[in-house]
């Protein structure tokens, strides 16, 4: 904690007491005065450099994280957040980070979870713009990754490196395009990708998962030849597409 309390208690006496310390009445109170100023002074350089946050209630480790130098109360806020959800992520491995107003991953992030083996990821309801080759090595042992409410049109190459992947949700994005790299992930079961922008699918494209149960495309403006391929197609999982009176776009 900072010496406040002392400072604040001793800027009335420093104002008048530069008499009290000319008198020497008490040396305590004679070095307080005539120190004022230097006392001040470090007070004002230890404010600097622990106030790296606009919100008093941002620790100050915690703002330099990741290179954050100041913030908005709202902003530090929203970092507080961050900071509790990682923590809680440590003792059960599912980092929640929904609904954090997120356009990009903090690295502090990385740093809180440096120590942890994450099986879980929940971030949607964030405003997402792409998923970085960096989150698919640092938590490549996910078994369950939720990117869905975000402005995602597109997912890294590597996602394919997360081999334990097994629930994929990226639904209410802005694909256009179902990614090719999906069709790469081994251990992939559940795919949820409706409410999407997507019209067109290859269905030529060779599905590594041999344990795929369902592939939810539901409410995608497909385009008629491509809706057709995917009602003849014969697969080994569920596949769900509305019918086309069912999209309204």
């Amino acid at each position: 904690m900072r010496p406040f309390g002392n400072d604040i208690t001793n800027f009335g006496s420093n104002n008048s007491g530069g008499n009290g310390g000319a008198n020497g009445g008490n040396r305590g109170n004679n070095n307080g005065a005539s120190n004022g100023r230097g006392g001040n002074n470090a007070t004002n350089n230890e404010t600097n450099n622990e106030g790296t946050s606009d919100d008093p209630r941002l620790p100050a480790h915690i703002a330099r994280i990741g290179g954050i130098a100041t913030c908005s109360p709202i902003a530090g806020r929203g970092i507080i957040r961050v900071v509790h959800r990682c923590e809680d992520a440590k003792e059960n491995e599912h980092l929640d980070l929904s609904e954090c107003q997120l356009m990009t991953l903090p690295d502090a992030v990385y740093h809180l979870m440096r120590n942890t083996v994450l099986k879980s990821c929940d971030l949607s309801g964030n405003d997402l713009k792409s998923i970085t080759p960096k989150f698919t090595q640092k938590f490549s042992a996910i078994t369950d990754l939720n990117l869905s409410s975000n402005n995602l049109s597109r997912l890294p190459d590597e996602l394919a490196n997360m081999t334990a992947l097994a629930k994929l949700n990226i639904s209410r994005n802005s694909f256009i395009v179902l990614p090719q790299v999906i069709f790469k992930l081994e251990s992939l079961t559940h795919l949820d990708a409706q409410e999407n922008k997507i019209y067109e699918i290859d269905t030529d494209e060779a599905i590594v998962s041999n344990t795929l149960v369902v592939v939810d495309l539901r409410n995608n403006p497909l385009g008629s030849l491509c809706r057709r391929k995917l009602q003849n197609l014969e697969t080994s999982f569920r596949l769900e597409i509305s019918n086309d009176d069912e999209d309204d776009w």
